[in-house]
């Protein structure tokens, strides 16, 4: 009398495992926005923000705890609405308007799951992840036009999102989040998500994933975050050496070589995190078997040559519209030229134009001025003090995974994609503190 049946315990248990509608909805928009090439285009666009905006009204039966963050996405939103009405062009601002809107929505949809409902999505998100990493390496190795863009006569990896540095920063800040939670399925997970940062072949994604590792040996402890990553950071430069055949657009795939890799990666990684105090072995094993297939398959000259392409910090395009950009901010330093107005004109080889300065921060300050950066200031603040307590689930991994997407974000055009943004606002509201709620029966 008074117990649970076998039948009301599986309920339970099935209810306990369960994410409320709101964290659904707002899951469904960033797969949708993976899926719709980031989001970019209109109909992403519209169903993504159409999702976190049902969410965000579900989401929000209380109070949020902390007013500052979604006061600032509106100080923001309104000074874009204002300047672009200055130029007699209201319009203008609404994709702005729109990215703050979706943005913040995460941020406070993700803010009010639980601890175990915040594990559950970090799941989801690597796995979502993982899953786009694979697209992108089956997009080197298969040759899959639509998931891939040639560049310098290499085959670079875009998944489902079509942009390679988009890619490049969603994985690199997923692979960090999946590094910093001890389980061998997320270290295979993470294991995928390195390969397709690798297969992108961006600068600024390893630049980032640096940055966030850093970021994740302050928080989570230098050893914890090491031992995490020694096996899917091996695991990915074996696979990596299998897929370095594939790049050149010159010559055919190899298939074989690609996957026999990738198993044998994803394989030393799983492995690793079993191994316990045998992890070394593991590792100089890792090491021994990538220089044998390097060696045995001739790929260090081809690799030799292919890094010495993309090592190179330097790039012509972006520094003439970096300078473009700021001959702007230095006629407009003030209120800027207007959100969407951002052109950049500059030469090289000719006249050529650019509807982005690859550096977000420098976008804001050219398009809304130094208002418009002020007001940014405002809203990184508040995102600082949306994160700086510690809390119950993965928040040394989202805070970790939000540093490479700011990293990131001054190398490419990241807010002008939905995926990002709500990548980026459901890390900042996993690692927040929830609010305050009225305990029920």
């Amino acid at each position: 009398m008074g117990g649970l049946s076998p039948s009301d315990e599986r309920v339970v248990a099935r209810d306990a495992d369960a994410l409320p509608l709101h964290l659904l909805l707002l899951l469904a928009a960033l797969s949708a926005a993976v899926v719709a090439q980031g989001g970019y285009y209109l109909p992403g666009r519209i169903l993504s923000a159409v999702l976190a905006g049902a969410a965000l009204a579900l989401a929000l039966r209380d109070r949020p705890r902390d007013l500052l963050l979604p006061a600032a996405c509106g100080a923001l939103a309104l000074w874009a609405v204002l300047r672009a009405s200055l130029g007699a062009e209201p319009l203008t601002a609404v994709p702005t308007v729109v990215a703050l809107g979706v943005f913040g929505a995460a941020v406070l949809v993700a803010q009010r799951a639980d601890a175990r409902q915040r594990e559950l999505c970090a799941k989801v998100l690597i796995g979502l992840g993982a899953l786009g990493a694979l697209t992108g390496w089956v997009a080197v190795a298969w040759r899959v036009p639509s998931w891939s863009v040639v560049a310098d006569g290499l085959v670079r990896a875009a998944s489902t999102l079509t942009y390679p540095n988009a890619a490049a920063a969603l994985f690199a800040a997923l692979a960090v989040l999946a590094i910093c939670r001890p389980s061998a399925v997320h270290a295979g997970a993470a294991c995928l998500l390195l390969v397709g940062l690798g297969a992108t072949l961006s600068r600024a994604g390893l630049v980032a994933l640096v940055c966030g590792l850093v970021a994740a040996g302050f928080l989570a402890g230098w050893r914890r975050t090491a031992r995490h990553a020694a096996g899917p950071v091996l695991g990915a430069v074996l696979a990596l050496g299998a897929l370095v055949p594939s790049f050149p657009a010159s010559g055919p795939p190899e298939r074989v070589l690609a996957a026999g890799g990738l198993l044998a990666g994803v394989g030393l990684a799983v492995w690793s995190t079993r191994a316990g105090g045998r992890v070394l072995a593991g590792v100089a094993a890792g090491v021994a078997a990538a220089g044998v297939a390097v060696v045995a398959t001739g790929l260090l000259p081809l690799g030799g040559g292919l890094l010495g392409g993309r090592l190179s910090l330097g790039s012509p395009d972006r520094s003439g519209a970096a300078d473009a950009a700021l001959h702007l901010v230095a006629a407009n330093p003030l209120t800027g030229v207007g959100p969407g107005r951002g052109w950049f004109t500059f030469h090289r080889d000719g006249p050529r134009v650019m509807r982005y300065v690859h550096n977000e921060y420098l976008q804001v300050l050219v398009e809304l001025g130094a208002v418009g950066l002020l007001l940014l200031g405002v809203l990184l603040y508040a995102v600082f003090r949306a994160v700086r307590t510690r809390v119950d689930g993965p928040w040394a991994g989202a805070v970790a995974a939000v540093v490479v997407l700011a990293v990131h974000s001054g190398f490419d055009f990241l807010w002008h994609l939905p995926v990002t943004l709500l990548a980026a606002g459901t890390l900042i509201g996993l690692a927040s503190p929830p609010p305050n709620t009225k305990e029920t029966p």
